[in-house]
């Protein structure tokens, strides 16, 4: 699409009594697309009218007009299913005011990142070092899960491209996150347009897809009907282009030659046939996905994705698709998630050889750094309620085109504009009220799916969250443990939550020190301070708190140690840490919405599953650390965690474990450091609790996690639980925010 003229002249007019028109932003062979802005919640929203209707025979648009509303329902189905499907806001019916027409319409959600196919341009002319495997799964790992949820459902996009994945943030960084764009509202419409059209003058059928990233059936129906399998195609193909780096996996130069490309039986477009390096297990994965025949496919995007997650880690639990709504194809929080991670290196990650664990004496938390009880400990009793606090590319290396993304119809090998029924993009600098925006400057984008449907009227903007949280609700589940061992963790009781974003890493040193420089937060200390245990004579409790002092990872003046940008900020007391939350407009997590993030509903061991996993899931002690507390000259433990070094002996850059990556994005939810959360320390109950939020009073705050040094298999359980003094400023506690949705 390009900024055009305002061909439905609605600029400046309110639509529907809530969107102010505030620019064009684009158009394309079936839509256009204008910023807008809610009057009531003050957002930026993308107003992408859909003038598909013109030309049709008037007895068909009731039809159509019913189908468009039919297919927003759909996707508000799937949108809430999944974070990873761009949502819409709102559908209806605008009268133009230049031509009288009704116009269908949706309001969309703004994002602001760029798409796939324009990264993968800009890395190639930029001659970027190709991705590895473990990249190429780092980054569209949200796409499967959300491509399964769509699948289990028998629905497919038919049309997956580069330039139909959107990219919110740095795309080599651990942050990033891409969600799909154009999940069927757009193509149906401009399908069954076309449709109409053609059977009125034809009779005969067309079809619609990228011939870049078609499938043989799309090519031709000789090969078998189109479904979930389709896009299982595509999705390899994609990854195919990004080991490349960013060459399309289907060569030609024209639609004929892509259409031999695709369906060659002799010549598939895997990673090998290209001369990328993949293991025989990976290799084989990718045979299966692009073959010629749908039936020897996989057929749906889980199938696939288990199966390379099973190829590139092997010693990791299954692949299981997350959702955030739940439903039959809900796995949510499934093991051995790589979402939001980046790795490098040719086939391993470089966190370095890592192998099984060790067994471990489970012991209480040491004074090593993890937090110490009082000398006579007393526990508030437990208290609940309801409150919560506020807070595409072408084959030759050239700029993508309208030619090289468009649709293409079949029969007439017909070349329509690039995202005509597709998601519609948005390359243009933010404006004000009344600005139009310039062309090819920042990237910022609007395409989606439905949250909220009506035919007429807008219903509340739903919650939603940053590319750098996820969003958790229909959150139920039996918080704590009756296992034996612990008695902190007891009883097990069930929790119901109101939805929240949590964020998917530890807040970093860099991170904090950005609100330390706005005047909003305190400085870090550079020594920590923690109090004693009983069983550490004073003078050693003094000694270790010097040599800990390294792993602080701010020094004097308030500065970043070098290289610890990424680090998790750490030696913060409870206060330094909510005040950073609420500077960022949230707070700390309770307990509950921690532990449900940690485990899931499922009652899991360990976030990844029941097995303890491998020094590639967490940074916990292993001798690195023993190496460590030698060379410093103290000993606060003997065992370890694991038996080989996970290449930390104090904290690690946040996302440095991928295996032990949870399936919304959330690393280092075990181990790293332990973090802060809101409540007060207290006893549970059995009672039934929505929202629960610790104690009414007390001084101690409870920690979840585990950290660096930890050397228990229990202290890494997402059940585990401990507390600390609210006041003390430990080198083994960090944080991470959460944004709740009630006010």
């Amino acid at each position: 699409m390009t900024a055009s003229p305002d061909p439905l002249g609605i600029v400046g007019t309110t639509v529907d009594g809530r969107y102010r028109v505030d620019a064009v932003i684009g158009e394309g062979g079936f839509s256009v697309v204008y910023r807008a802005e809610h009057l009531i919640w003050k957002q930026p929203v993308a107003l992408k009218c859909f003038n598909a209707l013109a030309g049709v025979p008037a007895q068909m648009r009731d039809e159509l007009l019913k189908g468009f509303i039919q297919e927003g329902r759909l996707m508000q189905e799937l949108s809430t299913r999944t974070a990873a499907i761009v949502q819409a806001r709102d559908v209806g019916t605008l009268t133009a005011p230049k031509n009288g027409e009704q116009v269908p319409f949706m309001v969309l959600e703004w994002l602001e990142g760029r798409p796939l196919d324009r990264i993968l341009y800009t890395e190639r002319e930029q001659r970027l070092p190709a991705r590895s495997i473990y990249d190429v799964v780092a980054l569209l790992e949200s796409v499967a899960s959300a491509l399964e949820v769509a699948h289990a459902k028998n629905i497919a996009h038919r049309d997956i491209k580069p330039a139909n994945l959107f990219v919110i943030g740095d795309a080599r960084g651990a942050g990033a996150f891409v969600k799909i764009l154009d999940f069927g509202i757009a193509k149906v419409m401009a399908e069954q347009a076309q449709l109409q059209t053609s059977l009125a003058m034809t009779g005969k059928e067309i079809t619609a897809f990228t011939p870049n990233y078609g499938a043989p059936e799309q090519y031709s129906r000789a090969h078998g009907a189109t479904g979930p399998w389709t896009d299982v195609f595509a999705l390899a193909l994609i990854m195919v282009e990004m080991l490349r780096g960013g060459y399309p996996a289907l060569q030609g130069d024209d639609y004929i030659q892509l259409a031999v490309a695709s369906r060659d039986p002799m010549v598939r477009p895997t990673p090998r046939s290209f001369g990328v390096d993949v293991t025989d297990d990976i290799e084989r994965v990718f045979v299966k996905a692009l073959a010629v025949a749908p039936k020897d496919r996989f057929k749906t995007a889980g199938e696939l994705w288990s199966a390379l997650h099973a190829a590139v880690f092997p010693d990791s639990p299954a692949w299981s698709p997350v959702t955030v709504g739940g439903g039959a194809s809900a796995a949510a929080f499934g093991p051995g998630s790589m979402a939001g991670r980046a790795m490098t290196g040719p086939q391993a990650p470089t966190t370095g050889s890592r192998g099984a664990p060790s067994a471990v004496i489970d012991t209480g938390p040491a004074s090593r750094g993890a937090p110490s009880a009082p000398t006579t400990p007393v526990f508030a009793s437990g208290s609940t309620g309801n409150a919560v606090l506020p807070a595409s590319q072408t084959t030759s290396s050239v700029a993508p085109k309208k030619s090289s993304t468009g649709l293409f119809i079949g029969l007439g090998v017909l070349a329509l504009v690039a995202g005509a029924a597709g998601a519609f993009f948005v390359f243009g600098t933010k404006t004000k009220a009344g600005e139009t925006p310039a062309s090819s400057t920042t990237e910022q984008a609007s395409a989606g799916v439905s949250a909220t449907v009506s035919a007429s009227a807008a219903g509340p903007v739903p919650f939603s969250c940053g590319a750098d949280q996820a969003l958790i609700s229909d959150a139920k589940f039996f918080m704590g443990s009756d296992d034996d061992g612990f008695e902190l963790w007891k009883p097990s009781h069930n929790v119901t939550l109101s939805p929240y974003c949590i964020d998917h890493n530890e807040v970093t040193a860099g991170q904090y020190k950005e609100c330390v420089e706005k005047g909003e937060c305190q400085r870090v200390a550079i020594t920590p301070d923690y109090p004693k245990s009983e069983s550490t004579p004073l003078e050693q409790h003094e000694k270790n708190k010097k040599a800990f002092a390294e792993f602080c990872n701010f020094e004097q003046e308030g500065r970043v140690k070098a290289g610890r940008e990424k680090h998790p900020v750490n030696c913060v007391t409870w206060e330094m840490a909510n005040r950073y939350c609420k500077w960022k407009g949230g707070r700390l997590p309770t307990e509950a919405e921690w532990e449900f993030a940690a485990r899931g509903a499922d009652g899991r061991k360990f976030p990844w599953g029941d097995q303890i996993g491998t020094e590639k899931h967490m940074n916990v002690a292993g001798p690195e650390f023993l190496e460590w507390e030698k060379k410093a000259g103290i000993k606060t433990t003997d065992a370890t965690m694991f038996e080989k070094d996970d290449g930390f002996p104090g904290t690690a850059p946040v996302g440095s474990f991928s295996a032990g990556a949870m399936k919304l994005g959330l690393n280092d939810m075990v181990g790293n450091v332990w973090e802060w959360t809101f409540d007060r320390f207290a006893s549970y109950t059995k009672d039934d609790q929505v929202d629960p939020m610790g104690a009414a009073a007390g001084n101690r705050r409870a920690i979840r996690g585990g950290a660096f040094s930890g050397a228990a298999h229990s202290w890494v359980n997402p059940a585990y639980r401990y507390h600390q003094l609210e006041t003390a400023a430990s080198h083994a506690i960090g944080f991470r925010c959460v944004r709740p949705s009630k006010p």
